[in-house]
C-alpha cells in the first residue's frame, strides 16, 4: 500500500495537487463492481489531504480559459447541492442523501459544543448504517469528524470511494459551507479540513483532461 499525503493551501490547490499526484501515484484497475463497471479507474491506495485555508474563495477548481476545458464544478452548483448535505430532502428516485443522515447530527454537534464544552472526541457525524452495504450504490461519504481547537472548528472527513474530477471539489465545497455554518452557530472561527480516502480515483474518460489541466504528458 502506498500512502500519499498532500498539503494544500485552499480547495482549488487541493484539487490541482491531488489530480497532479494521482498521475504518478495512482493504481490502474478495471472496475468489477460499482459505478462504471467494466471501465478503468486510476486510484490512490490511500490519500490524506490537509487543507489549511479551505474557506478561501473561490471554492471551485481553477481552470485557465486557455486550456479550453469545462470546470468540473459549475458556478452555483455547490450552493444548490448544499441542501442535500444538510437536510433530509430526497428525490423519489434516490436511495438516500447525505443530509438524511447528517441533519439530526448537525444540530446535536452544535448543541454538544455549546452546552458541554469543546473538550470532547464524541462530536462525530456518521453517514450510512448497517443496511447501506446492500444498496446498489452505498454512500461514498462515511463520516465527518469534528474538533474545536485553537478557537476554530476543524473537519476530518472520510470517503470510502470518491470521484476526484467532479466529486472531490463539489463535495468539499459543500462540506466547507457546512463547516462555516456550524462554526458560526457554535461561536468559533472556521478552521481546517483533513480529508482521507482509500478510494479517491479518476475514471478513464477524464484521464486526458487531467493531463491537460496539469500539463502532464
Amino acid at each position: 500500500m502506498r500512502l500519499v499525503t498532500i498539503e494544500a493551501r485552499d480547495l482549488p490547490d487541493a484539487w490541482f495537487q491531488t489530480v497532479y499526484n494521482i498521475v504518478d501515484s495512482g493504481y490502474e484497475y478495471v472496475i468489477d463492481r460499482g459505478s462504471y463497471k467494466g471501465q478503468k479507474r486510476l486510484e490512490f491506495d490511500y490519500v490524506t489531504v490537509h487543507i489549511k485555508y479551505p474557506g478561501t474563495r473561490p471554492l471551485i477548481p481553477d481552470i485557465p480559459r486557455s486550456l479550453g476545458i469545462p470546470n468540473p464544478v459549475a458556478e452555483g452548483y455547490i450552493e444548490e447541492y448544499l441542501p442535500y448535505l444538510m437536510t433530509s430532502k430526497k428525490k423519489p428516485n434516490e436511495d438516500y442523501t447525505y443530509g438524511q443522515y447528517l441533519e439530526p447530527q448537525i444540530s446535536e454537534v452544535i448543541r454538544m459544543y455549546k452546552e458541554d464544552g469543546f473538550g470532547t472526541n464524541q462530536a462525530y457525524m456518521t453517514v450510512g448504517d448497517a443496511r447501506s452495504i446492500y444498496l446498489k450504490d452505498p454512500p461514498c461519504l462515511r463520516g465527518i469528524d469534528t474538533r474545536i481547537r485553537y478557537g476554530k472548528l476543524h473537519f476530518i472527513v472520510y470517503f470510502r470511494s470518491w470521484d476526484l474530477w467532479n466529486g472531490f471539489p463539489a463535495n468539499l465545497g459543500a462540506i466547507q459551507l457546512l463547516k462555516e455554518y456550524m462554526a458560526e452557530e457554535i461561536g468559533v472561527e472556521d478552521g481546517e479540513i483533513i480529508a482521507a480516502s482509500k478510494g479517491l480515483h479518476l475514471y478513464d474518460y477524464v484521464w486526458e483532461l487531467a493531463k491537460l489541466r496539469t500539463m502532464r504528458n
